[in-house]
């Protein structure tokens, strides 16, 4: 089947719906995923075709969502949760990280909880507080979560259905800014194991590695490093937990310096767990310190002051720069 051209928020739109013909046993449930379609309207129409059953409007009530979720997979369910915004996330926090994610430890493992968190996350759209937050980090530090964002259309899809495939919990976050970009995406096709890093541009002068909304600008980082002939790698991470260590050490291997670009603050983010890694497998081949850019240690701000605090072509450009200084 040939490959079809669709909005990174129509991808993930699409695996659901592939994902509820195939399983009777998956269910979608959030704030107004329903016949609103969600916010974003990434669940839209779905619940006109499955009915009320399967696409479910909840209460405003995160933690009562995930809990609900928890239940229905010890019953059997593979439940797809939407909280509507990362910042609304936190009165859930409790029900992820004591219940969701240990409840595989605690029985023994005989007891798998197949459920699937979806967090639009991240800034660029002008949103008012708590609705451009990026904690993945916070997710990170917990055993037994799996962590995933795609950067475009065609990992939407299929890391989407590979989620739901699971029997451990995934939290799956959707770079809201990204909604809108589209890309190929083939159906049929035999997608990359969900947890393994992919190469989206290859040099051979520093590596570049991102997940989710900053793949796209460090692809543009690297089309404007080549204007001055420099060769940056562009390193898709695709998962935060578990990161594929793997393949940066390979990626830096080669170009013996690295950047690690994400929008949440720097201060204690995924980023320093990459460095400190990444610093311990390669200090030999390391010819500059691993660097970072990120959002600041602060509050996200008003609307109006995003564009300052989030980073940006210049931002890393100059984190790019004070590498080959070395």
């Amino acid at each position: 089947m040939a490959a079809e051209k669709m909005a990174l928020a129509k991808a993930i739109n699409e695996s659901l719906r592939r994902a509820l013909d195939a399983d009777p046993k998956v269910l979608v449930m959030g704030e107004d995923v329903g016949k609103l379609g969600g916010v974003f309207r990434v669940t839209d129409g779905l619940q006109k075709d499955f009915g009320e059953s399967r696409v479910i409007d909840t209460p405003l009530a995160e933690s009562g969502i995930v809990g609900t979720a928890i239940g229905l997979a010890l019953r059997g369910y593979r439940p797809v949760v939407e909280i509507q915004f990362d910042g609304f996330v936190f009165p859930a926090y409790d029900q992820i990280v004591t219940q969701l994610a240990k409840m595989h430890a605690r029985s023994l493992g005989k007891v798998k909880l197949p459920v699937v968190v979806r967090i639009p996350y991240g800034g660029g759209i002008g949103a008012v507080e708590h609705h451009s937050e990026s904690p993945e980090a916070l997710f990170a530090h917990v055993a037994g979560l799996k962590i995933v964002s795609p950067s475009n259309a065609s990992d939407a899809y299929w890391m989407m259905q590979q989620a739901i495939q699971s029997d451990d919990p995934v939290i799956y976050f959707e770079p809201k800014r990204r909604y809108w970009d589209k890309g190929e995406v083939s159906t049929e096709a035999i997608p990359d194991p969900l947890h393994r890093a992919k190469v989206v541009r290859e040099g051979t002068d520093l590596t570049l590695a991102a997940y989710g909304p900053m793949v796209k600008l460090c692809q543009e980082v690297a089309a404007a490093a080549a204007e001055e002939g420099k060769s940056l790698e562009v390193l898709d991470l695709r998962s935060v937990s578990p990161l594929d260590f793997d393949s940066i050490q390979a990626s830096v291997e080669k170009t013996r310096r690295l950047v690690v670009v994400h929008e949440a603050p720097v201060f204690f983010g995924s980023g320093a767990e990459i460095a400190a890694r990444i610093t311990e497998r390669c200090f030999y081949h390391l010819e500059a310190p691993v660097l970072r850019v990120g959002g600041y240690h602060a509050p996200y701000p008003p609307a109006r002051l995003e564009e300052t605090y989030l980073p940006d072509l210049d931002r890393v450009l100059d984190a790019v720069d004070r590498s080959l200084a070395y």
